[in-house]
């Protein structure tokens, strides 16, 4: 049997972003679940903002393409979301907004986002650890694209603090809620195969 193939990235390109350590966490806890994993930055694949106009001029930009392609070949996403304003970070939204728009040979609206399922993460150095953003996501991605996205989730609060010297979560609940979320994740996914 094949290992079912996950897509890792974080909606935020920072430098130090604790979003980019928990995808990188989330990457290795997959790997240890069994997940063929892929993990990718979005300074990869920029791309200007979403218009309309500009979608009508000259169709979706080839990154926007580059990317639902990429995702079109997994059974499984991990997203890692900052926080920014109770929401999802604009780098994340535009992006998630572009690739919904790729459609490609007869193929039905949201592809991307249709037979593969997705599990949340978010690290914050507020106590709601990004839950906020996490409710925003899930609803762009239900709501919006139609995507199956797992009930589990990974909240990291107090961000800062929250990974020792090993790029490890201190706190043994949220290094438990990552194992749980990367295990249901890679079973969903094996499913999907």
């Amino acid at each position: 049997m094949s290992l079912p193939k996950v897509l890792v990235f974080a909606g935020s390109i920072r430098t130090g972003s604790h979003n980019a350590r928990l995808a990188a966490l989330a990457t290795k806890e997959l790997l240890l679940a069994g997940a063929d994993v892929t993990r990718i930055s979005l300074v990869d694949y920029p791309l200007p903002l979403y218009d309309g106009d500009l979608e009508l001029r000259s169709g979706p930009p080839e990154n926007a393409i580059k990317l639902k392609r990429l995702i079109a070949t997994q059974q499984g996403v991990f997203i890692a979301s900052p926080e920014y304003n109770a929401s999802v970070t604009p780098l994340l939204k535009n992006t998630i907004d572009w690739v919904s728009r790729v459609r490609e040979r007869g193929e039905e609206p949201l592809a991307a986002y249709k037979n593969r399922v997705f599990a949340l993460g978010g690290a914050s150095d507020g106590a709601l650890g990004a839950m906020r953003s996490l409710m925003a996501l899930r609803q762009v991605l239900e709501l919006g694209c139609g995507a199956l996205v797992i009930p589990d989730q990974i909240a990291v609060m107090r961000a800062s603090d929250a990974f020792d010297e090993m790029d490890n979560l201190k706190d043994e609940r949220a290094a438990n809620a990552l194992r749980r979320v990367a295990q249901r994740l890679t079973d969903m996914a094996r499913e999907m195969a």
